[in-house]
């Protein structure tokens, strides 16, 4: 299995990249998967904006016990961003990957069936 090491500690992760231990998510560790280019992409821009996606996951995870529906995501977007960059397009820009892969996986997420 593949590790990621921060803080000195060495996290492990499953084959595509997202943490096996959801509670060992900081946002240390998120800057760190966001920067991770070995599970495809070119690392992720840990904006503002890419926050608010990445703490809303983490919220509504936290809520609910699972990955929110892309169609909520969308919808919280606009409300946390605003009309012109609450799109699924304007998430695309944030993870390039996607939300699943990319957000889902940098909030610490466990990995959403059937995305990856």
């Amino acid at each position: 299995m593949p590790e990621l090491e921060v803080k000195g500690k060495k996290l492990t992760l499953d084959e595509d990249g997202f943490l096996q231990d959801w509670e060992e998510w900081d946002e240390e560790v998120a800057l760190a998967l966001a920067a991770d280019t070995r599970f495809g992409g070119d690392g992720v821009e840990m904006n503002e904006d890419a926050w608010e996606i990445v703490n809303y996951l983490r919220d509504y995870f936290l809520k609910f016990g699972v990955a929110a529906p892309i169609r909520m995501l969308v919808k919280e977007a606009k409300k946390r961003l605003g009309k012109e960059k609450g799109s699924l397009e304007y998430i695309y820009e944030l993870f390039p990957q996607g939300p699943a892969k990319d957000a889902c996986r940098i909030a610490g997420l466990p990995k959403p069936t059937g995305c990856v």
